[in-house]
């Protein structure tokens, strides 16, 4: 299906150096993949839904959900050093 030149040419556009071995390998491998995709494209895929994964997806997550948070005043008044109500933090050295 893809021949050694087409390779060649697409290597080229894509500015890549490939080797006589790796553009006889590429050749075979993407007349391969083609091979599937002209296989696939058989198939009678009506009233089949597209889908994203072979398999359904589940969220192992527990959900999220709303609470109360903690006063402001509980979490800064303690911090090393306060300032108006926000954390003080060092500045980046340079």
């Amino acid at each position: 299906m893809i021949d050694r030149d087409q390779v060649l040419h697409v290597a080229r556009l894509a500015r890549l150096r490939l080797s006589d071995d790796e553009l006889d390998r590429m050749a075979t491998e993407l007349s391969g993949i083609l091979g599937h995709v002209e296989r696939i494209s058989e198939l009678d895929l009506d009233g089949v839904e597209p889908t994203a994964h072979v398999i359904e997806l589940e969220n192992v997550l527990r959900p999220d959900e709303p609470r109360p948070s903690w006063r402001r005043e509980e979490v800064v008044d303690p911090a090393p050093d306060p300032a108006s109500g926000s954390f003080r933090v060092p500045s980046p050295q340079a």
